[in-house]
């Protein structure tokens, strides 16, 4: 069985597929990638090259799937960055043909918009067409804190105003929610998971990573989606997910000794996730985390 991955893709660097392919492969899965915008490196850097795919390409390609007979074989498709509102009304097209091949298979949907600090980095309508269209195709979504809000209108600053939010987005379709990063307290970092029945909390240390990492997102929610689909299990899914995660970036702030702590920061410089040399953290990480039930 594959994942159908419909997200950007950098030639230097981690973000969009290239953060989120070589994760899925490493645990198993086969991922058929279908690149929707192709830079030199992610936008985070301030110039870079490159050009926006387009929607034609992303439907042609998935036809060409379709063409040979294969959709019945993919148990999720996976989108992240669109590129344009058109290359999201391909995505849902593409999950319609994945789902009429088999039923069975998951939508999970990575709602990118921005994020805390840096605002908004897509188009201005690509928040209205998640919301009115995307979401209520979608099995799992993963957004961040600053896409929850987006989302919902809620202004999260406390677990209650989250959990608040994550009902919103229960109720606009997607069955599973990830909140892939949410912030309560200073140096403290949680990741919130639901499945209507349950609301998991994990929280971690934050590391020091300088101006940050892109390309975090995008692997988060590619391991949470493998591991859902392994274990079928959200509380089991969200602590190897978050393990994971943390053994990747603790290992990005220090690549020397994933396994020690190291008060070392980068001095603005960017970082870049360290996904081919700490790769054992995906299938064996050395960090384990609780899931805590909190509704």
């Amino acid at each position: 069985m594959a994942v159908l991955s419909i997200q950007s893709h950098v030639v230097f660097g981690y973000a969009g597929n290239t953060a989120a392919v070589f994760p899925l492969q490493r645990l198993g899965r086969e991922v058929w990638a279908v690149n929707t915008v192709e830079f030199s490196n992610h936008t985070g850097y301030g110039a870079w090259r490159g050009s926006i795919l387009g929607a034609d390409l992303v439907a042609e390609l998935v036809t060409g799937l379709e063409e040979r007979g294969i959709l019945n074989r993919c148990e999720a498709v996976l989108s992240g960055y669109l590129g344009d509102a058109a290359t999201g009304r391909a995505v849902i097209e593409a999950v319609k043909k994945v789902k009429k091949e088999n039923p069975l298979s998951l939508y999970c949907c990575d709602p990118v918009m921005g994020d805390v600090g840096r605002g908004f980095y897509v188009k201005p309508d690509i928040p209205q067409l998640f919301k009115n269209e995307m979401l209520p195709v979608a099995d799992i979504v993963c957004p961040n804190q600053f896409e929850l809000e987006t989302l919902t209108g809620i202004n999260t600053q406390t677990t209650e105003k989250a959990i608040e939010a994550i009902n919103i987005l229960h109720e606009s379709g997607p069955s599973v929610v990830l909140v892939t990063s949410f912030r309560e307290k200073a140096e403290e970092l949680s990741m919130l998971a639901s499945d209507k029945t349950g609301i998991y909390k994990i929280t971690t240390p934050e590391l020091p990573l300088g101006s940050g990492v892109a390309g975090t997102g995008d692997m988060t929610t590619a391991v949470f989606l493998s591991r859902f689909l392994e274990k079928g299990n959200l509380e089991k899914t969200l602590e190897l997910c978050t393990a994971s995660v943390f053994g990747i970036l603790k290992s990005s702030f220090n690549p020397q000794d994933s396994s020690k702590t190291s008060d070392s920061v980068y001095n603005n410089e960017k970082v870049e996730l360290k996904i081919i040399e700490a790769q054992e953290q995906f299938t064996a990480p050395v960090y384990s985390f609780k899931a805590e039930k909190i509704n």
